[in-house]
This record gives structure tokens, C-alpha cells and sequence, in this order.
């Protein structure tokens, strides 16, 4: 099993191109966030270029925080070129219940597009699983199901990876399970601290030579433990933000 040194090293040494179809809300944070930990981004979500972006880079990432048409049409374009050349795709079904049009959306990424990894929380799992949940728009809301069966569930169901994140991590391939736990409350009230997780995520797996479910595992505790280190530092939100990027960048194992 690659350890967390040995990844960041390669990660850092390969600087692999991470393709993000995102929201409007989190680019720059998500695109800041790759370049800290030593990936190189590229927020390409045009229909007459996602493909040919898609074929070039490491991994793609579809985060449908703020969806159009036209995204939907490039998201698909992205993933099934991205498909066709053996590169990993991350789901982020950000708010996949808050809408039929979202839930439509990941329903159809999923149909037609072989996603590697779904990155989300209870509630996007939830909709995405049919399961009753009470959800508030993007947020991931509460509910009495058991979460980890339904990752299991949903990983089997689209032959995936799952990572359901939130207080504890877990990833699942629909038989093994790991839990990562650790993080700080301040994760929560930065906006797009998820959708650059899932783009750290896709880094790690662009560089994983073994293991993918390791990898993410990897990715979570990594992501978990920068967010402790940032956190030491913060007076707030607003400087969490900035200590974050610098322990992206700073933290080595």
C-alpha cells in the first residue's frame, strides 16, 4: 500500500492536470487549492472543448453546484472522453436532492459516463439512492438511514468508488469499507471545502499506481488532518481559508 508521503511525492513530482467542470461559487478556491498541493488545474466547461481538455488531463472532475444545459452537455462530453482515454472521473453531486433537475443530472452522469469516485454527503447519497432524507438545499441535512450500507450500495450498483464525507469520512467499494476521522468544525464554514476535496481526491487518484480505495482513503485523511494544522493557526473563517491553502501546500505526510 502507497503511503501518504510516497503519493504526495508523486503527486507533486507528476503535477497531474485536473480538469474541473465546477460552480461558479468555488473555481478559484478549487483551482488555489490544486496549485497548494502541487497539482496543476485547468476550469475548462466549454461544450466546444471539454472533450479535447478531458483527453489531455489526469483526471476530470463534474461538480454540478451551479448547473446550465450547456454544462450538463460538456459534464458528459468531459467524462466519456476522459472514458475513452483511461483517466479517472469524480462525481460531486453538490445539492443532487435540493432538485429534480440536479437528481436528473447525477442520474444521467451515472447512466453514461463510468465515474471512478461519487464524492458527496448523506444527503447527496441519499438522492442519489432514492432514500428518504431530510435534506436543506446543498447542505446534508439528517436522516435515520445507515449510510454506510447505502455506499456499499450505490458503489456496487455503479461499480465505484463512494466517499461519503461530513464529521467522519468513509470510502467504499461496495465490500471494503475504511472511516477517517479528524478534521475541525471551521471545514464547515468555509464555502467550497467539499468541491475542493473531491478535486484533491481526483489528484491523488491520478497518481495512484495501486489501490484506488487506499488512495482516497488517503486523500480524506490528508484533506482531514490540513484542516486540523489550518485550524491551529485561524482566528475565523476567513483567515481558516488562507491557513488552509498554505498547510495544502506545507503539509508533507
Amino acid at each position: 500500500m502507497e503511503t501518504t508521503e510516497n503519493l504526495l511525492q508523486k503527486l507533486r513530482t507528476e503535477q497531474p492536470l485536473i480538469h474541473c467542470i465546477t460552480n461558479i461559487v468555488v473555481a478559484n478556491f478549487q483551482a488555489n487549492g490544486l496549485l497548494a498541493l502541487g497539482a496543476s488545474p485547468v476550469m475548462a466547461d466549454a461544450v466546444e472543448e471539454a472533450a479535447e481538455i478531458a483527453a489531455v488531463s489526469s483526471c476530470t472532475v463534474l461538480n454540478i453546484g451551479t448547473l446550465k444545459r450547456e454544462t450538463v452537455e460538456a459534464m458528459l462530453l468531459a467524462g466519456k472522453s476522459a472514458n475513452k482515454h483511461g483517466k479517472p472521473v469524480i462525481l460531486d453531486p453538490v445539492g443532487a436532492g435540493a432538485t429534480a433537475f440536479r437528481k436528473e443530472t447525477v442520474l444521467r452522469i451515472l447512466n453514461e459516463v463510468d465515474v471512478s469516485l461519487i464524492r458527496c454527503n448523506a444527503g447527496e447519497l441519499a438522492a442519489i439512492a432514492g432514500v428518504s432524507w431530510r435534506a436543506k438545499g446543498v447542505d446534508a441535512g439528517a436522516g435515520d438511514a445507515d449510510i454506510a450500507t447505502i455506499a456499499k450500495e450505490v458503489a456496487s450498483n455503479h461499480r465505484c468508488l463512494v466517499a461519503v464525507t461530513g464529521k467522519e469520512d468513509l470510502v467504499t467499494d461496495g465490500e471494503n469499507l475504511a472511516h477517517i476521522s479528524g478534521g475541525h468544525p471551521l471545514m464547515s464554514r468555509v464555502t467550497g471545502m467539499g468541491c475542493l476535496l473531491s478535486a484533491v481526491t481526483g489528484a491523488f487518484l491520478a497518481v495512484a499506481n495501486e489501490n484506488r480505495l487506499d488512495a482516497v482513503a488517503t486523500a480524506l485523511a490528508f484533506y482531514k488532518r490540513t484542516g486540523e494544522i489550518a485550524a491551529e493557526k485561524a482566528v475565523g473563517p476567513g483567515d481558516f481559508a488562507v491557513h488552509f491553502l498554505n498547510s495544502l501546500d506545507s503539509l508533507n505526510d
